[in-house]
């Protein structure tokens, strides 16, 4: 039977983080999907638990790769759903429900994100985005993975996740679609997964081999759109130095001056 859905876990030595995966999958009270396990030939006993809990999955493999966008293509090779969600290891869902109460929303759209529950430390929040994506917007964002729905037919027209990159794959993978190829996108304006920070990307050791990455995109593929995003931005800045200045405030309050 074709599924609909298609969930992916990526793991390499994060056993607790993979078993708080797979229990929180394996708790939906929506069953009706495909789960495949990636693990980078883990020596800290995840391998073993797969081997030993196999009939948890549909596909399941620990192998060496190259990272975790490697990892990530193997899993997407195998699905065999219209829709597929990364939830690597440590990520779980929100709710054991969440899948029940929402999988209807799969249809019409390509690319289908919800909000993330975000955990830093002590600090939970949830984090929202926006109904409407532009180029300025993937500049400096991007879409939760495992709160996003992807049509695997896109990845026909948009290629794989670029391997050679360490943090910046998915950014680009969304960006390419929304802005280069016009995939049509939808947003659920609730949460759906849980994502802690600290992996790789959210490292703030890493901020700048993350900005080097998402620069030589940038200046390789996105040229023209950097100049005209820099004129954007600094007329924005004129436009809100004047704003705040002390002179125009008084020609608006004055009559001189339409309040702009």
């Amino acid at each position: 039977m074709k599924h609909k859905i298609s969930i992916i876990t990526v793991n390499y030595n994060n056993l607790e983080g993979l078993k708080k995966t797979i229990e929180s999958v394996k708790s939906q009270t929506y069953q009706s999907f495909e789960y495949i396990v990636i693990d980078g030939c883990s020596n800290d006993g995840s391998s073993e638990f797969l081997e030993k809990n196999k009939e948890l999955f549909d596909y399941w493999i620990s192998e060496p790769d190259n990272g975790v966008y490697q990892a990530m293509n193997k899993g997407l090779k195998k699905a065999t759903g219209e829709y597929l969600l990364f939830l690597n290891s440590g990520d779980h869902f929100i709710s054991n429900k969440v899948l029940e109460e929402n999988y209807r929303e799969l249809i019409d759209a390509s690319i289908i994100y919800f909000n993330l529950q975000v955990v830093e430390n002590e600090k939970t929040f949830i984090k929202e985005y926006p109904s409407t994506l532009s180029f300025s917007y993937f500049v400096s964002d991007t879409l939760p993975h495992p709160a996003t729905f992807i049509k695997k037919e896109v990845f026909s027209n948009t290629h794989l996740y670029r391997e050679d990159f360490k943090i910046v794959s998915d950014w680009k993978f969304f960006m390419d679609a929304i802005c280069k190829y016009n995939v049509t996108y939808k947003h659920i304006n609730k949460p759906l997964s849980t994502f802690y920070i600290g992996g790789m990307s959210s490292n703030p050791e890493n901020r700048i081999f993350k900005q080097n990455e998402k620069n030589i995109v940038l200046k390789e593929e996105y040229t023209a759109y950097i100049q005209d995003l820099d004129d954007v931005i600094a007329f924005r800045n004129t436009l809100n130095n004047l704003k705040s200045s002390r002179i125009i405030k008084i020609l608006v309050k004055l009559g001189f001056l339409n309040k702009f």
